[in-house]
């Protein structure tokens, strides 16, 4: 009996000796890192509803933090003016034959939760979104169309058509990467995108506004003009209370930009990018050759 009670004795001694090796400021809970990028900003979180409306929606500012966890996620981003959020149709469609959609312009809208302005549009009996462009106006026409005539359009500020329906050297913007996803490329204030040239295989060469070139599809759809909102760049914010108020903490001043006295490497521009659409790859097809009947027993096997 006294063997039995010095075993237990020095069993639960070793236990405790365990336990008090773990130190109680480790025991925390692992949570992932938050992805920086992927289209994410941990600026706001936009409540959208179900089904399209042109009433601004409520917005969550999130201050740089990680919406699921809560953890600081970017340090440059809080406080600020907090502004409604207009949602924009990004999809223009239109006939594929035949005369164009005519749209009339009601509206020209200043968005605080981005740089250009947007533009209130009546479609039939709906309203909708867009970006609008530098010269854009309430009670203009604007044309949707969907077809790629043999002669290429001549088309105005704010018209939507296919990449390969407009002459070379056209400024556009809100380029689809694929058909019918809706504007991707060039959202920005005062920015757009100058239709190079046609390639081989029913292509057009963009050059965006980094002077990067891309291969886009012909059928890609995209908006005619220069966005709005053009001194957008060129404006300075003037104080630094005028920064907070756009939601930007302030930075540490060591970061300096570089001038030109240290001069730049000269390097060749990269090749073009061609924007392809996926394809999913098809799955494999099994086929059976086993001819014989299945015989099922009471046993858990089964007898050939």
């Amino acid at each position: 009996m006294f063997s039995l009670n010095r075993a237990l004795q020095k069993l639960s001694i070793v236990e405790l000796s365990k336990l008090q090796k773990i130190n109680v400021r480790f025991k925390a809970k692992i949570v992932d890192l938050p992805q920086i990028g992927h289209g994410v900003s941990f600026r706001r979180k936009v409540h959208f509803p179900d089904e399209y409306t042109v009433k601004p929606l409520e917005v969550t500012n999130l201050g740089g933090r990680d919406p699921k966890t809560g953890r600081v996620v970017v340090n440059g981003i809080g406080g600020g003016i907090k502004h409604k959020y207009h949602w924009i149709d990004w999809v223009r469609t239109g006939p594929k034959e035949g005369p164009p959609q005519v749209e009339k312009v009601i509206n020209i809208i200043k968005d605080g939760c981005r740089t250009a302005h947007v533009a209130l549009v009546a479609v039939g009996d709906r309203l909708k979104y867009i970006l609008a462009t530098e010269n854009m106006k309430a009670g203009d026409l604007i044309c949707t169309s969907c077809n790629i005539p043999r002669i290429p359009v001549r088309a105005k500020e704010g018209d939507a058509h296919p990449i390969g329906a407009l002459p070379m050297g056209t400024q556009v913007h809100c380029i689809e990467k694929y058909p019918g996803q809706g504007g991707v490329y060039v959202h920005a204030a005062g920015s757009c995108a100058t239709i190079l040239r046609k390639a081989p295989n029913n292509r057009v060469i963009v050059t965006m506004p980094s002077k990067k070139e891309f291969s886009f599809p012909e059928v890609n759809m995209c908006t005619v003009g220069r966005l709005s909102n053009v001194a957008h760049a060129d404006t300075p914010i003037g104080s630094a209370q005028k920064n907070r108020e756009l939601g930007n903490r302030p930075r540490s001043g060591w970061w300096q930009r570089k001038t030109g006295r240290f001069g730049r490497k000269i390097r060749k521009p990269p090749p073009v990018k061609d924007i392809n659409p996926i394809s999913t790859p098809r799955a494999e097809r099994v086929a059976l050759t086993y001819t014989h009947p299945f015989v099922h027993t009471n046993q858990p096997c089964f007898h050939y």
